[in-house]
């Protein structure tokens, strides 16, 4: 592997949009002029979709299984190319209560690495579970591959609370493995004053919001195509968003070290924004809950 490849990870709360902003994004990148490799490294598969036109691509993790081992695989099966010449890859998982898939993440990374994927690169994408809460899908940013890591969040109160998460987890190994934070993506929800708060988390958690991507239709009916936008409505607005995103991300050359907040800061600021209510609003809630609970009875 080459010592010059920017190895990027997209985390985010589960149902932020994650691998639809990434894949939007990566298209961009594409575009660009990048070679670029995708590693999907959630079980569901789903972090190439758009690039391949496809329901789900054969995992390693499926293929080894089949096989019995993944010594058994030849790079050709699970290495594929995708939109714009986009090489793509899906580490996979275990059944749903079965094993760990960060596990699968360590096997796939190894696998790619061993033979040759990692060649002739210009980025490499990691598309992450979840938050951080599960040490395995840390895997990316513990073990030193991804050095570059972008958050998707919106202005609603969990997928803040997951971007803190992931930026405690960034911070945990900033030191040893040398991850920094490349900046807030807000994928919007329309959610009240939404750009003024997630520029104030950004801002407490020593970052940028790197971009504001607009809520738009045309999105989910590029989904259901199994398109990016870029690729179904080039020249659509929102391919442009994607375009600009991907464009700050190629120049961006502010990686820094997090410093998440506390849960009562979190509080605090979306107090500020409105979005929730003081302690005072708190209590009368609750008081409200239970008085209509008694009527009830």
């Amino acid at each position: 592997m080459t010592d010059n490849i920017r190895q990027i990870a997209f985390y985010g709360k589960g149902g932020i949009g994650k691998s639809t902003t990434s894949q939007n994004t990566i298209a961009g990148l594409a575009e660009l002029g990048q070679r670029i490799m995708i590693v999907g490294c959630d079980p569901k598969a789903d972090s190439t979709r758009l690039m391949l036109h496809s329901k789900a691509q054969t995992t390693i993790l499926h293929l080894a299984a089949e096989r019995g081992a993944v010594e058994d695989l030849e790079i050709e099966e699970v290495l594929l190319t995708g939109y714009k010449n986009v090489k793509c890859v899906e580490s996979g998982g275990p059944e749903p209560g079965v094993g760990c898939a960060g596990r699968g993440i360590i096997t796939a990374i190894n696998f790619l690495e061993e033979n040759g994927a990692y060649e002739d690169l210009d980025f490499v994408s990691y598309d992450v579970l979840g938050d951080v809460v599960c040490g395995g899908f840390a895997m990316p940013i513990r073990e030193g591959k991804a050095q570059e890591i972008y958050i998707v969040v919106s202005g609603e109160m969990m997928a803040m609370y997951a971007a803190n998460n992931i930026a405690r987890g960034i911070l945990k190994y900033a030191h040893s493995g040398g991850v920094r934070l490349g900046g807030l993506i807000c994928n919007s929800r329309k959610t009240d004053r939404e750009i003024e708060l997630i520029e104030a988390l950004a801002e407490k958690l020593n970052t940028q919001m790197i971009h504001f991507v607009p809520r738009d239709n045309v999105v989910q009916h590029a989904e259901l195509r199994r398109m990016t936008v870029i690729e179904y409505r080039p020249d659509h607005p929102q391919a442009d968003e994607y375009r600009t995103l991907a464009n700050k991300i190629l120049h961006n050359d502010k990686l820094t070290i997090p410093t998440p907040i506390s849960m009562d800061e979190l509080e605090d600021l979306l107090i500020e924004f409105g979005i929730l209510g003081g302690e005072e609003d708190y209590l009368k809630a609750i008081a409200e809950d239970q008085k209509k609970a008694a009527l009830a009875v």
